[in-house]
């Protein structure tokens, strides 16, 4: 039934084969395979189950399951998802021999509060409360299977992972080699050198240090606010085959920043963008689009589809002045922008030699960061919006 595992799956596997395991805790780097093992072994379970069991899968948020979970789900049941046997509405896959598994999101407190399970999984524990992590939990009949990528010390270190009844399976993407696309490994690779947090983290699953976030605070939103807003504008940051192109909608509001991601996607050439913005709602010789402008030529191709779209001044200090400008509002992100929310949590000022803090930050996780950033930069330029006229915005 399964192909191409990796010992992801048999460590998690083995556990909870263990009768003395009541918990896997999965801390691993980017690309290890530990959600997509863990989903394998859940449908395994389910296909194979002697009785009829239940089994949840939890994330921070509806978006967050659908792009992350439930995509891999689909995924490794290929030809065998049965369109009959998914609810849709409650998000249930219900198999032949009448196991269930269902996905909801944290933020749903009627779920995490309410019904009882055999199995449990939660998908990036450490976006969560441990309030809810123990909700779920202690409604939890056999088994509960935690992952994370070990940005920092959270609840999870000192709360779950020290107790013998817990297995702790650490892995990095040197677990999943013969699964992976060597153009990724030599992208994960590529940043050893560039940013030790990273690596540390994302390469090597180690706990790392938050320490220099560029926008350490902000706050995840269901939508937009229904008053009006003061301004609209739009950032563009251009990617291709590494980087991801990145589109992120803003909408200014006294002294709030209301962001939404709406293009995270790499392979995208200057066509591919502007139908996917024409698809999306934006407006032509309309709506304000602020670029990156180190690269004129992809501006002036869309530019010559109609599309309001001029690049951000650069100059000596300029980045530094944006991070401050954009930390100048409370920040908020709608609930559908993962990438850009994930971005946020890592986006941080590289140390130099010596444990110090530059201006330098973090690429990896920069593209939706940059895209917001134009946008709050351009605004004086594009719309006469006076910043500064606002007095002080803390």
């Amino acid at each position: 039934m399964i192909t191409k595992t990796t010992n992801v799956f048999t460590r998690n596997l083995d556990a909870y084969l263990n009768k003395k395991i009541r918990r896997a805790i999965n801390q691993g780097g980017t690309s290890s395979s530990k959600t997509f093992s863990i989903i394998q072994l859940l449908i395994f379970i389910a296909e194979y189950a002697k009785r009829i069991i239940i089994i949840s899968v939890v994330s921070e948020s509806v978006p967050h399951l659908k792009r992350g979970c439930l995509r891999d789900f689909k995924k490794i049941m290929g030809e065998r998802f049965d369109d009959k046997r998914w609810n849709k509405t409650d998000s249930i896959y219900t198999f032949p021999n009448g196991c269930q598994l269902e996905f909801f999101s944290a933020d749903n407190s009627a779920k995490c509060r309410g019904g009882r399970r055999d199995i449990l999984f939660i998908n990036e524990c450490n976006n969560l409360a441990y309030d809810t992590y123990m909700e779920l939990d202690i409604r939890t009949h056999l088994f509960t299977f935690l992952d994370f990528n070990p940005v920092a010390e959270f609840w999870c270190h000192e709360q779950v992972i020290p107790y013998d009844e817990n297995a702790f399976i650490h892995s990095t993407y040197l677990d999943a080699l013969h699964v992976l696309e060597a153009a990724d490994v030599k992208n994960i690779e590529s940043n050893k050198e560039k940013d030790p947090n990273w690596w540390n983290v994302y390469g090597l699953g180690n706990v790392g240090k938050v320490e220099g976030l560029v926008y350490p605070f902000f706050m995840i939103i269901d939508q937009f606010p229904t008053l009006s807003s003061n301004i609209e504008v739009y950032g563009l940051d251009f990617g291709f085959t590494v980087d991801p192109t990145a589109l992120i909608k803003n909408w200014i509001r006294e002294t709030n920043l209301y962001s939404e991601e709406l293009i995270y996607q790499r392979g995208m050439d200057n066509n591919q963008i502007s139908v996917k913005m024409q698809e999306l709602g934006l407006r032509k010789s309309h709506d304000v689009i602020i670029a990156d402008s180190s690269e004129p030529k992809s501006i002036s191709e869309i530019a010559g589809y109609g599309w309001n779209i001029i690049g951000v001044e650069k100059k000596p200090g300029s980045v530094e002045f944006g991070h401050q400008k954009v930390n100048q509002y409370k920040q908020h992100w709608i609930k559908s922008s993962v990438s850009a929310i994930r971005e946020q949590r890592n986006f941080m000022y590289l140390k130099d030699k010596n444990g110090r803090l530059t201006e330098k930050t973090t690429h990896f996780f920069s593209h939706a960061m940059d895209a917001r950033r134009y946008a709050i930069q351009g605004l004086d330029k594009v719309t006469g919006y006076n910043l500064s006229a606002m007095g002080s915005l803390e």
